[in-house]
């Protein structure tokens, strides 16, 4: 017997707005879920600049064209998504909090997790700012640290180290509206590198410690993880559009024929060593005014390689100041749209002095075929993201509706049952 359930994402990026409507597939016998694209669609970006909506009215036109035409393709209706979160705004810390176990036995709940989380969550913030995730990291029983889940041990106090990620209020508050003004409600808010990081990291990568850089048009999402866990995060305020830019102004020509060139050169990495050899392009057939040959070489020693190495400085400085960047063996991961710029992972490891590769997003089918590129890894990881949320039904569901026994043989049974489920 299966159990679909639908959910939507909507990614609000500096170069394009993005949504896509899945269906969540439940297999109550075997307990699997899979995760199916039925709809999606994505316009070129208005009224949002370096992540931050600049715009509302614009924001809205582009929104409702993504939502309308996805609705279209899928067949149904959008009423809540998750929306990703990114721009400079976004800041983190690492927190601690300590709680006493509340149980007469000393046995650690599920209540006594939710309390020392949110423990270590109230921590002195501007009041412009608010917190948008809380991830825990690991838990400390009693002085003995290492604990990923603490539901069922014994002890007397329960500590935990989180991950804090937060964002500007005003620009919290801007992308709900404009949500809002489509008829959408907001189901979370999910920063976009951790997003970006669903879709494209192994556990393995996790648990060594890796770097995800998150490549957008305005914006670099920037996410460590270390043991598994996320442990640092940021923007850094330059992306692709930049790379387009100095292009722009490097041959004098028109943004459009700017970003054909771009992708042209990415292109050209994939092509035959015989047309590899024809080392020069001619500006006249990408839009230009004029028709002008340039040496590829040029064109990409000389205008993109420079931008590409700022950027990659500037995450390493980042990670450097953060004192995490010897704790990231398993390299860097470069993912989002300007992770399809030509020499960018040559750029990775000549700057971090770091393993590098391309992040493709994964675990998601149906229509994939022209979205399982870094282009789209965030708005398929809120896919993913949410789809976590969603129980399989059966016995997830009912002991959720039902309060069951936590303790002796019947408690150990139930809570046996639920590790089982996904």
């Amino acid at each position: 017997m299966k159990d679909n359930k639908v959910i939507a994402a909507i990614d609000m990026g500096s170069a394009k707005v993005t949504t896509i409507i899945a269906q969540v597939n439940l297999n109550e016998s075997s307990l699997e879920k899979s995760v199916n694209i039925v709809g999606v669609a994505s316009v070129d970006s208005k009224g949002v600049r370096k992540g931050q909506i600049v715009d509302i009215e614009e924001a809205v036109e582009t929104v409702v064209s993504s939502v309308e035409a996805a609705e279209r393709m899928a067949g149904y209706n959008l009423s809540r998504a998750y929306i990703s979160v990114g721009g400079a705004h976004i800041n983190s810390l690492n927190s601690h909090g300590v709680v006493a176990i509340s149980n007469p036995d000393s046995e650690i709940s599920q209540e006594d997790i939710e309390r020392v989380i949110d423990a270590a969550k109230a921590v002195s913030l501007p009041s412009s700012r608010e917190v948008i995730h809380v991830i825990p990291r690991e838990y400390t029983v009693d002085g003995e640290g290492g604990v990923k889940d603490p539901v069922g041990m014994t002890g007397v106090r329960l500590e935990v180290e989180t991950h804090l990620v937060s964002a500007s209020s005003p620009a919290i508050k801007n992308i709900v509206k404009t949500v809002s003004e489509v008829g959408v409600e907001v189901e979370e808010l999910v920063f976009s590198g951790l997003a970006a990081a669903e879709a494209v990291l192994t556990n393995t990568e996790k648990e060594l410690g890796c770097v995800l850089v998150d490549i957008g048009g305005g914006t670099t999402s920037v996410a460590v993880f270390i043991e598994g866990s996320l442990a640092y995060s940021s923007e850094i305020p330059i992306g692709a559009k930049n790379v387009t830019n100095d292009l722009a102004i490097g041959l004098r020509v028109s943004i459009e024929s700017a970003e054909k060139i771009k992708l042209a050169l990415s292109k050209k990495e994939k092509l035959s060593k015989t047309e590899k050899e024809v080392d020069y392009i001619d500006i006249a057939t990408f839009g230009a005014d004029e028709s002008k040959k340039v040496s590829k070489k040029t064109l990409v020693e000389g205008i993109i390689r420079p931008r590409l190495n700022e950027i990659f400085t500037m995450v390493k400085l980042d990670l450097a100041k953060a004192e995490i960047i010897n704790k990231i063996p398993s390299g860097v991961v470069i993912t989002g749209g300007g992770a399809l710029t030509v020499g960018v992972v040559e750029s990775s490891k000549r700057m971090m002095a770091l393993p590098a590769r391309i992040g493709e997003p994964k675990g998601v089918g149906g229509l994939i075929d022209d979205i399982l590129n870094p282009a789209y890894s965030a708005p398929i990881g809120l896919i993913l993201w949410g789809s976590k949320n969603i129980e399989a039904p059966g016995v997830g569901s009912i002991a959720k509706r039902i309060k069951l026994p936590t303790k002796g043989i019947i408690g150990k049974f139930v809570q046996t049952i639920r590790d089982l489920l996904p």
